[in-house]
Parts: C-alpha cells; sequence; structure tokens
C-alpha cells in the first residue's frame, strides 16, 4: 500500500450523504459558514482541499469525531458565490488520503494526511477486470432507472481498472457505508473483489425484488378474476329469481351467458350453475 509523504493543514469540507472518490469533476453546494471558509482557505493557497462524509448526515456542523478517518484529496476548480448567499464549487478528485489527524485551525478544520499512490495491474490482469466489472455493472443496470444507459456507455471507455471501480463505486445506487468502505479500500485487488460483491448483491437483491413483485401481481389478478366470477354468479342468480312461475326462463338466461362475452372461465362456471338450477326447479 503505497502512501505518500504527508500533506500537512488541509482545510476539510465535509461532505452529506455522499461520498466522492478520485477521477472525476463534481459540482457540490456549500450552505454552512465553516464549510464556506474552509473553500476560501483552501483559495488563498494551492486550491487543494480534503473532502471526508459525515457518518452521521443529520450532524449539521460536525467536529472530528463526526468525520470518516479515510477521505479524498481534491483540487478546487471553481468557486461561484450564489445570491443566496451559498456557494457552488466544482472539484476534481486526486487521491485517496488517510487522515492523521484532525485539527482546529481558528474557524476551520484542518487535516493532516498520507495521500495513496495506486498500484498498477497487468496489461492482462486489467483487461479481465475490466469486462468482469462492466459486465456486473451492465447487468444492474438494466434492473436499475438509477443508472443511466448513456453512463453505462461512457463507464466503456474507462481502461484504467482504478478509475473504473471508483467511477462504478460513484454511480452504482449502494448505500453510503458501502460507498465509503469502498473508498477505505487501498489494496486494489480487495477494492476490486469488495464492489463486486456490492454489484452482485444489489443485483440479486432486485431481481429477488422483481419476482417478488411478480408473484403479488399475479395474486391479485387472481383475486380479481375470482371476484369478477363470483360478481357475475350472484349476477346471474338475480335474474333467475323464483323460475318455479317461469321455466322458460332457462332458455333465455342461456342465451344471455353465451351472448354476454364473458371469459371461458365465467362463462363454464355460469353455464354450471343454470344447470344446477335447472336441476332444483321444480317441474
Amino acid at each position: 500500500m503505497p502512501l505518500t509523504a504527508m500533506l500537512t493543514g488541509l482545510a476539510v469540507l465535509p461532505l452529506r450523504k455522499m461520498v466522492i472518490y478520485p477521477h472525476g469533476i463534481h459540482p457540490l453546494f456549500v450552505g454552512t459558514k465553516r464549510s464556506i471558509r474552509s473553500l476560501e482557505t483552501s483559495m488563498t493557497g494551492d486550491q487543494q482541499i480534503l473532502l471526508v462524509t459525515k457518518r452521521d448526515p443529520a450532524v449539521d456542523d460536525p467536529g472530528p469525531d463526526d468525520l470518516y478517518d479515510v477521505g479524498t484529496v481534491a483540487t478546487i476548480l471553481q468557486l461561484l458565490p450564489l445570491p443566496d448567499g451559498k456557494v457552488k464549487v466544482l472539484v476534481e478528485g486526486g487521491q485517496r488520503a488517510r487522515i492523521e489527524r484532525f485539527r482546529a485551525d481558528g474557524p476551520v478544520i484542518v487535516a493532516d494526511v498520507y495521500p495513496f499512490e495506486e498500484d498498477g495491474l497487468s496489461a492482462s490482469a486489467a483487461e479481465t477486470i475490466l469486462r468482469s466489472l462492466m459486465g456486473r455493472f451492465e447487468a444492474l443496470a438494466k434492473t436499475s432507472k438509477e443508472i443511466r444507459q448513456d453512463v453505462v456507455a461512457s463507464l466503456s471507455s474507462i481502461d484504467d481498472p482504478a478509475r473504473l471501480v471508483d467511477t462504478i463505486a460513484a454511480q452504482a445506487p449502494l448505500k453510503l457505508d458501502a460507498k465509503q468502505a469502498i473508498l477505505a479500500t487501498f489494496d486494489l485487488k480487495k477494492r476490486i473483489q469488495r464492489i463486486e460483491a456490492y454489484l452482485d448483491a444489489e443485483a440479486e437483491a432486485r431481481q429477488m425484488d422483481k419476482r417478488i413483485r411478480g408473484r403479488v401481481k399475479k395474486q391479485m389478478e387472481k383475486t380479481q378474476r375470482e371476484y369478477y366470477l363470483n360478481e357475475q354468479i350472484k349476477a346471474i342468480n338475480r335474474e333467475l329469481g323464483d323460475l318455479s312461475d317461469a321455466p322458460n326462463e332457462f332458455d333465455s338466461l342461456k342465451e344471455r351467458v353465451d351472448s354476454a362475452g364473458m371469459p371461458k372461465e365465467a362463462r363454464n362456471k355460469a353455464s354450471n350453475e343454470l344447470a344446477k338450477l335447472r336441476l332444483m326447479a321444480p317441474m
């Protein structure tokens, strides 16, 4: 696990309900005073900032204990103040970083971190991994409305396994703790295994949900069909009334059943009921 030299005093930008990975450009909207100060502090220096996810999204003003211990060193590309007092910032993910310590620097939380440098893979291993990852992601995308097809198409051009893992993790509908676990897995092979396991589990869960919904729908259709048949029989019985004074009504009702355009199952059941009533009627 190659860690580079420590970076000290990086301003921290807490993230709510999201994890940002290395690679890619991301727009963020920032509203708290402390977070805006963190951005301003970074802009006066080398424009690097540490993106760290909050453990509890409900905490508005997080301290060091409220933040995960692995984040992403990013570069601020653009900072745009908005009329409502918030700030729109464009950041580019750089490297994973293990946080050595958090500390206060005036109103801003800063961190000392060890950035992580990726190990490479052989060309043959990389090709196999890329094919496996894309196959799993495409399978999940077929059952997920959250994944757009243009996103799937754009990922097919990525030829770096480390980048593909992070991009899939960013796009896949995974829980926050799963996304953070992928960020915190420094070893690339283990990270690949982890994302594959998550994708397989998510795809299986969605297939199971689809099967359950199919069974429920089928049962509801059966119940509705039986209800319809019973209502048809009740209507026929009401039409029959007392046939003791009108035996010719049987033939008339049979004609009505035959010409009603009922489903075969309903027609057969109605005919059977008529036959029973004919036997019961006085001669």
